[in-house]
C-alpha cells in the first residue's frame, strides 16, 4: 500500500485576527485624540473629520465600483483609518474642498493606485497630507489654536506652533530659553491646549490610545519606541551640546505630530517592516530623520517626510533583514 503525504502551501495556522477587526482596533484607540480635538477646536474638528472620512470611503467605493471593477471593500476599515488619520493631521479649519484633494491622492493615488490595502508602499494618510503640504502651504501651515469646544469652523484664531515659533526664533538669534517663555508648558503640551494639527493637541489622548494598542496586541513596542528614543537621544546629545540653539527632547517628543506618527502612521502593517530587528531600524530613522528635518530643514515639523523616506526602506529591509528560521542550526563558537 502506498502512503502519500499531501502538504498544502503556507499558512499552515490560522489565527482569529481579521483586517475588520485590526483597523476597528485602531479606530478605538484613535477615540481619545479624536476627542480631545473636538473639545479644544469645537465644531471644526468635527467637519474636518466628518469631511475626510466620508472623501476616503466615497473615493475608495468609486474606483473599486467603476474604475477597477471588482468586489468593493469599504468595509474592513481600511478607508476609515486613512480618513481619520488624515484629518487628524490637517489644521481644523481648512477647506473642505482641499479635504477631498488630499482624500483622493491619500486613497486614489497612495492606494488604489498599486492595487490596493495591501500593496500600497507608502502611506496613504502621509501622502495626501503632503501632498496637500505642498500644493497649499498657506492653508496647511495656518493652525488654529485651541479655543473651546464652542469655537467654530470658520472663525477659529490662528496662531503659530511651538515648532515653527522656535524655529523663527532660532533664526531670529533668539535662545532657547527665552523661546520657552512663549510657547506652551510641559503640562499643557501634556493635557492639551496646543496649536497645531487635530492630532497635535493632546499627548495623554494619543498616549491612551497606545496602551490600548499593546494591550489589544494591533502594534507592538518595537516602532513607536524607536521613533521616540531616537529622537530623545538625539536632541539629547545636541541640547547638552548648546542649549542656547537647541531645544531638549521633552520638547521634540510632545510638540508636533511625533506621537501621533510614532503610534498611529509609522506602525502601518503594510508599510512597516516585518520582523522586530528592522521595525527598531525603521524606527531610529524615522526618529533621526525627523530631529534633522525640524532642526536642519526648511519645514520646522519632519515627521510625516521621515516616516515616507523610511517606507521606502521597508522592502529591503524585509529582503535582507529576517528573522532566523525554524529549525536552523546554531552554530557555537
Amino acid at each position: 500500500m502506498n502512503n502519500q503525504l499531501n502538504v498544502s502551501l503556507s499558512p499552515h495556522i490560522h489565527g482569529r485576527e481579521t483586517t475588520q477587526k485590526l483597523m476597528f482596533g485602531v479606530v478605538v484607540a484613535l477615540i481619545p485624540t479624536i476627542i480631545a480635538s473636538v473639545i479644544f477646536f469645537g465644531a471644526g474638528a468635527i467637519i474636518t473629520t466628518a469631511a475626510a472620512v466620508i472623501s476616503c470611503v466615497t473615493i475608495e467605493y468609486l474606483i473599486q465600483r467603476f474604475m477597477l471593477r471588482k468586489p468593493v471593500s469599504i468595509t474592513d476599515g481600511s478607508a476609515l483609518v486613512t480618513g481619520l488619520l488624515l484629518a487628524l493631521n490637517l489644521p481644523s479649519n481648512i477647506p473642505l474642498y482641499m479635504i477631498v484633494i488630499g482624500s483622493m491622492v491619500a486613497i486614489g493615488v497612495a492606494k488604489m493606485t498599486f492595487g490596493g490595502l495591501g500593496n500600497n508602499p507608502f502611506n496613504p494618510a502621509l501622502v495626501g497630507r503632503v501632498f496637500m503640504l505642498i500644493s497649499f502651504p498657506s492653508h496647511m501651515t495656518t493652525w488654529p489654536a485651541p479655543a473651546g469646544f464652542a469655537t467654530g469652523y470658520i472663525d477659529a484664531v490662528t496662531g503659530a506652533t511651538p515648532l515653527a515659533i522656535i524655529k523663527e526664533g532660532i533664526k531670529n538669534g533668539e535662545s532657547i530659553s527665552e523661546l520657552m517663555l512663549k510657547i506652551p508648558s510641559t503640562a499643557e503640551m501634556i493635557l492639551g491646549k496646543i496649536g497645531g494639527s487635530m492630532g497635535e493637541v493632546s499627548a495623554i489622548a494619543l498616549i491612551i490610545g497606545f496602551i490600548y494598542l499593546l494591550y489589544k496586541k494591533i502594534i507592538t513596542w518595537h516602532i513607536p519606541v524607536s521613533v521616540i528614543g531616537s529622537l530623545a537621544l538625539f536632541t539629547s546629545i545636541l541640547w547638552i551640546a548648546n542649549p542656547d540653539i537647541y531645544a531638549g527632547p521633552s520638547f521634540h517628543i510632545l510638540s508636533g505630530g511625533v506621537l501621533l506618527g510614532a503610534i498611529f502612521m509609522a506602525t502601518d502593517y503594510v508599510t512597516s517592516p516585518m520582523n522586530p530587528k528592522s521595525m527598531i531600524l525603521y524606527g531610529c530613522g524615522i526618529g533621526i530623520l525627523t530631529a534633522i528635518i525640524r532642526i536642519w530643514g526648511s519645514f520646522p515639523e519632519g515627521v510625516s517626510f521621515a516616516i515616507l523616506i523610511m517606507n521606502a526602506f521597508v522592502p529591503l529591509m524585509n529582503t535582507y533583514i529576517k528573522p532566523k528560521r525554524f529549525g536552523e542550526e546554531v552554530k557555537n563558537g
